[in-house]
């Protein structure tokens, strides 16, 4: 692997569209051998790392950074395709290469032990890691997500259908669909999805040329079905770690099925539910910094 090398950030690197009162952290980025990578790193101490998902970036975990920066370092990287980061149409952007890519940014960072956090595509990315350096996790908090073969479940299934069709392709590249429209359904208070609010899931993907990501991600919602079987298989290299699931109970995506499987899968884990959508982060945000920041401090990190 090459050596990671640090990108100086200047002022240019601030979108214009961007509410820095609402998002108020600097800028990094590494330049990784598929493209240059934006993250956080706020605040001193135990190291947690926020992993996102489709169509969301490091906005999605402003509130619960503002909070816990104050006793934590938060790392909370845009994979790229997404948010802040930059955004190939040439790469394959399959979840192993985002794995890799949070891998080569924790080896920047010199990160020996962390705290993660993983939401949507972010439970694949980030557990693929964490499942292949189990002594480099501490904790581990799960939210609306999965890590097993998808092609038995219907709503995967026609999703797969349309990723992979030209009205797909049309959807995502040609009418932003990710974030102007499935982002809105994920939410079951759609009042917590403000106009100003909704603006920063668009405007990462304001050009036809900058949505390939959400795109090509999710063309591996199922067709990556056999590395998440692999993955899976690797999750009792996890067992113990400290586990917390954090579930919204009213997930169009996910449904206490997933749930349940969950529960068996990390027979270690508590569970707490929260009465929202999927974005969880969004739409609970001061329920869910309550319940990470309990959980972390109750909670001793382990290494084993």
């Amino acid at each position: 692997m090459e050596t990671p090398t640090a990108t100086p950030v200047t002022q240019a690197a601030t979108p214009a569209w961007l509410d820095t009162a609402e998002y108020p952290f600097t800028a990094h980025y590494l330049q990784t051998p598929a493209g240059r990578l934006h993250y956080l790193d706020e605040g001193r101490g135990e190291a947690i790392v926020f992993v996102h998902g489709t169509p969301t970036w490091s906005w999605l975990f402003r509130h619960q950074i503002k909070a816990l920066r104050q006793h934590y370092r938060c790392i909370v990287p845009d994979h790229l395709g997404f948010g802040l980061s930059d955004k190939p149409t040439d790469w394959d952007y399959h979840p192993a290469s985002h794995a890799a890519n949070l891998a080569y940014l924790l080896d920047y960072l010199q990160l020996t032990q962390v705290t993660l956090v993983v939401h949507d595509f972010g439970g694949p990315i980030g557990l693929g890691f964490a499942a292949q350096h189990p002594k480099r996790i501490s904790r581990l908090v799960v939210l609306n997500t999965w890590l097993w073969d998808t092609s038995t479940e219907p709503q995967a299934r026609q999703a797969d259908w349309l990723l992979h069709s030209w009205l797909g392709r049309w959807l995502y590249l040609g009418l932003n669909f990710s974030p102007r429209v499935l982002l809105k359904k994920g939410f079951a208070d759609a009042r917590q999805l403000t106009p100003a609010i909704h603006r920063h899931y668009l405007q990462p993907f304001a050009r036809r040329s900058q949505r390939t990501g959400p795109w090509r991600l999710g063309q591996w919602l199922v067709r990556a079905s056999d590395w998440y079987e692999a993955r899976r298989q690797d999750l009792p290299r996890l067992a113990s770690k400290p586990t917390l699931l954090v579930w919204a109970a009213h997930d169009p995506f996910f449904n206490e099925q997933h749930l349940g499987r969950w529960q068996a899968l990390l027979p270690q884990a508590r569970t707490v539910r929260l009465n929202c959508g999927h974005f969880l982060p969004e739409e609970k945000p001061a329920e869910l910094t309550q319940v990470l920041d309990g959980f972390l401090a109750e909670m001793a990190p382990t290494s084993s």
